[in-house]
């Protein structure tokens, strides 16, 4: 009997997932079921900090972006940020961002290098990890951090569930011990599951959660991602034409 085609599942915030899915379509991907879960979702707090001596601002995700657009954050000439991805996202909003392309650790690396003229503000939501602000603050580069967003879990949906305790392959990029440690105790199936994971971090988060097979990219942003989703995409028999996604 041949095996059911594989369906891949994004567990990401609604915005981010579909943008994950478009991404992957543009490099090639093809014909393969999509289904969006999130497991948290993104609730705006504000209001913004007083930021009348803030030189620059510090993004560590596209959310934090948005929720700064909503409340009517301006437009700094200085913006540092964790990845690409967010790197986009600050740029659509109007900024000229320096990326990092990379995690936390490589973020505090690049501003410590160029030490820009602070006080820097760290935007970023409640679960944000890394210590940004207080790691540059004591490399000598004044920086404070504001909470923009709140991150509630949320359960898997009646349509994740259903293909978790399914027969076809199940492909899921997880990109936070966060969300790895929700997904693992949100599983109750039987399906063969396939899981990208962003870090060694967010691998271990699963803790003792059976996957047939576990990719970790070696660098941590959304183009690697996007890579190894699409390699186990490709071993499960997902139909993926050739469109230079990110090797090695």
């Amino acid at each position: 009997m041949a095996q059911p085609d594989p369906v891949l599942l994004l567990t990401r915030p609604d915005a981010a997932s579909r943008r994950f899915a478009l991404d992957l379509e543009a490099e090639g991907l093809t014909g393969t079921r999509v289904i969006i879960s999130p497991l948290i979702r993104i609730s705006v707090n504000g209001p913004l900090p007083e930021m009348s001596d803030i030189r620059g601002v510090i993004f560590t995700s596209a959310n934090g972006v948005s929720s700064y657009r909503v409340l009517g954050g301006a437009v700094l000439p200085l913006c540092y940020t964790v990845g690409d991805a967010t790197a986009a996202a600050a740029r659509a909003a109007g900024f000229s961002p320096r990326s990092a392309r990379g995690n936390a650790d490589a973020l505090v690396e690049l501003i410590t290098r160029e030490a820009p003229a602070g006080p820097l503000l760290h935007l970023r939501g409640r679960h944000g990890k890394g210590d940004v602000a207080a790691r540059l603050t004591a490399a000598g580069i004044p920086t404070r951090e504001a909470e923009l967003y709140d991150q509630p879990a949320q359960e898997l949906s009646a349509a994740a569930k259903a293909v978790l305790d399914g027969d076809a392959p199940v492909i899921v990029p997880l990109f936070s011990p966060r969300s790895a440690a929700q997904f693992a105790q949100a599983v109750q199936g039987r399906a063969p599951l396939f899981v990208a994971a962003m870090s060694g971090d967010v691998a271990a988060a699963l803790g003792g959660l059976y996957v047939s097979r576990l990719e970790i990219p070696k660098h941590p942003d959304a183009a690697h991602m996007r890579s190894a989703v699409i390699g186990l995409l490709k071993d499960c028999g997902a139909l993926v034409k050739g469109h230079g996604s990110v090797k090695g």
